[in-house]
């Protein structure tokens, strides 16, 4: 019984979060991650997160857990052709710098080819590998921003919203989805191929519906939380201080449902929403008496309340509410990994669950920079301890 993507090794010259959200979540699936990093450039991510009350590496082990770690200093030459030799035994190789600099590093596609024919290369970068914008930077709110998605979102008398981790783990999902199609094309044909993923393309895919509304000449705009075929369909305050609960009412059934909570039969009888077009079209004043009944209730037991009464609703929790639900405990999908000093937290698992097989998801904690050199360099490619310490002095492994 083994995992899915057992006996597939990558080579991850990723950096920040699209691009390692990618490997992980491959890594949670059985495959074996060798991290490319050094002393002098580490992922940005080991660094501190002052801004979310974290003096540790709040978020690289969302990224970074079941992987291995090695120090390779790319800029020096015999840094590339030791990356080289761990892409020789790997099946992919990914990576998220701008265009050009895996080239001018000596480690493009045609040079990874000349190593290993049949490679799969996943480059992610914010416009891709081609065309006039290639060349631009990004980071995760211009890939909302860029892509549209950022433009509709928000409410209509208000700014775009900024969309930040999420488009970061969306381009990761993404470039997982495409790399697994080449191991499979790879399996069929036995070519490898260059997966090109552009983060603003995937904000763009996620916007179809509006650019078809654009196209047919009409105009697109930011609607909030409600929606053009669902009233009541919003988050609501509860009781207590920045608490809410969210409410989306699908059909006349569920309204009646909702409404006998509420007001009871004088608010069922009530014309004004008696159907769907007609509470769309006194959406304001049905989110008003909606408010100010979710307003004295606890968000939790009134979601209940709800949901036994067969309407979709739920309290809109805090972080620490899903760090500490027994039902995603109970899922794996929030396990405990151990960071550097043997802290033991919460961590994100695997979002999915697979009837045959070894147990997917995260069984080792965040890896200390160069932790495992010795199986790499060692066990893998046969370096003998005398060629490690040359290589040390010279600071390519450093």
């Amino acid at each position: 019984m083994v995992k899915p993507l057992s006996g597939i090794r990558i080579a991850d010259f990723t950096v920040h979060n699209a691009g390692p959200f990618c490997t992980h979540l491959l890594s949670q699936l059985g495959a074996e991650v060798v991290k490319i990093e050094s002393a002098m450039r580490p992922d940005a991510f080991r660094k501190p997160h002052p801004v979310y009350g974290r003096m540790g590496p709040a978020t690289f082990d969302q990224v970074a857990s079941t992987k291995l770690s090695v120090r390779i200093n790319l800029k020096k030459p015999e840094g590339a052709e030791l990356a080289k030799q761990i892409v020789g035994i790997s099946d992919i190789a990914a990576e998220s710098f701008r265009p050009g600099v895996m080239g001018r590093l000596g480690l493009g596609y045609e040079a990874l080819k000349q190593v290993k024919d049949n490679i799969v290369m996943l480059s992610v970068s914010s416009s891709g590998q081609s065309g006039p914008d290639s060349h631009f930077a990004g980071y995760a709110p211009l890939f909302g921003a860029w892509g549209g998605l950022g433009e509709l979102t928000g409410y209509e008398d208000g700014p775009p919203v900024e969309i930040r981790h999420v488009m970061d783990h969306t381009v990761g999902m993404n470039a997982a989805s495409a790399v697994m199609a080449a191991l499979h094309h790879r399996r069929a044909t036995g070519q490898g191929t260059h997966v090109d993923v552009a983060a603003r393309e995937v904000a763009a895919s996620l916007v179809g519906e509006a650019l078809l509304l654009a196209a047919a000449g009409g105009e697109p705009k930011r609607i909030g939380n409600s929606h053009p075929g669902m009233a009541p369909h919003g988050v609501y305050p509860a009781k207590g201080e920045d608490r809410w609960i969210s409410i989306a009412v699908r059909s006349d059934e569920e309204w009646r449902a909702l409404a006998g909570l509420i007001g009871g039969e004088t608010l069922i009888a009530d014309a004004r929403f008696s159907g769907v077009a007609s509470r769309l079209a006194n959406a304001a004043e049905l989110d008003r008496i909606v408010s100010e009944w979710t307003a004295t209730q606890d968000a939790n037991e009134a979601s209940e309340r709800l949901q036994q009464a067969g309407v979709a609703a739920h309290a809109s929790w805090t972080t620490p509410e899903i760090a500490a639900d027994p039902h995603l405990h109970a899922r794996k999908a929030i396990v405990d990994v151990a960071e550097p000093d043997g802290t033991i937290r919460a961590a994100v698992g695997v979002p999915m669950r697979l009837s045959k097989g070894e147990e997917i998801g995260i069984h080792r904690g965040t890896p200390k920079l160069g932790e495992h050199e010795d199986y790499v360099y060692g066990e893998l490619l046969g370096l003998t301890d005398a060629r490690r310490r040359e290589l040390e002095d010279a600071e390519v492994i450093y």
